[in-house]
């Protein structure tokens, strides 16, 4: 696969990062909507490790990126930006989080219950087969597995789900794990907020208010850790809010303006 994938014209200022971890191509519905106006480039992760994960990320930027450049992160993608960002300093204009995980353990919530808790029985029951199948490592049709139970998880994320096809280039079980399970580790001992002392640009955090992963878990951290930080909370949007009916007009509209 081309790794980065580039759209719209120069300058290439513009970077947004997937979540998962291992979910590349996520975005690009979000990289094809913003080349209207600028040039995007979408880095697909493939490392092992966080480490690695921020080396790669810089390798992309100081490569095709126009520096300093503004980063958008998505999901997991928020956090690797935030700590990209912390990191290199010099290189990021203006840092925009959507839909990011809590940055402190005291905010972190039983996902999977939200999520079961807002499916029907038969989506219910589905889910755990599906889990099932995951969890028998002989089975040889993981990626589909994967395709049908993000599927259900992305219903589950959001307030008014616009159907979609499904971008994700390939799901990766060999990233998302060892990278999640440092970025949990991270968390549970407080050193994932701690990066955000040495950030100077401009934060901003856009999250939908049906989001499962707790806005609070990301407002009040960063309120008292960053230097310039905006929160903005979009009403009746979950997780993903370019695929969502309700939101996604208003949520291209605050991108667009803090881009500019």
């Amino acid at each position: 696969m081309n790794n980065p994938r580039i759209y719209g014209k120069a300058p290439y200022n513009i970077v947004i990062i997937h979540g998962g971890p291992g979910a590349p191509g996520q975005v690009a519905p979000i990289a094809r909507k913003l080349s209207e106006n600028f040039g995007v480039i979408e880095p697909l992760q493939t490392e092992r490790s966080i480490k690695e994960q921020v080396r790669e990320l810089h390798a992309f930027i100081d490569s095709f990126g126009d520096i300093p450049v503004k980063l958008i992160g998505h999901s997991w993608g928020a956090w690797l930006a935030y700590i990209y960002t912390a990191n290199y300093p010099s290189f990021v204009h203006k840092l925009i989080l959507v839909g990011a995980g809590a940055f402190e353990e005291k905010y972190n919530t039983d996902l999977m219950k939200i999520r079961l808790n807002r499916l029907s029985e038969n989506e219910k029951s589905e889910v755990q087969n599906l889990l099932e199948l995951l969890n028998n490592h002989d089975q040889t049709n993981i990626n589909e597995t994967l395709r049908q139970f993000e599927m259900l998880m992305s219903k589950a994320d959001s307030f008014d789900y616009l159907p979609a096809e499904n971008e994700i280039v390939e799901f990766q079980p060999d990233i998302f794990q060892p990278v999640w399970n440092e970025a949990e580790e991270l968390r549970k001992s407080g050193k994932l907020l701690n990066p955000g002392y040495k950030i100077k640009c401009p934060v901003i955090a856009i999250h939908g208010d049906y989001d499962p992963h707790p806005l609070e878990g990301v407002e009040k951290p960063l309120s008292k850790t960053l230097r310039d930080f905006k929160f903005i909370k979009l009403n009746k949007c979950g997780h993903y809010p370019w695929n969502e009916r309700k939101a996604r007009d208003k949520f291209y509209n605050i991108l667009k303006k803090e881009l500019f």
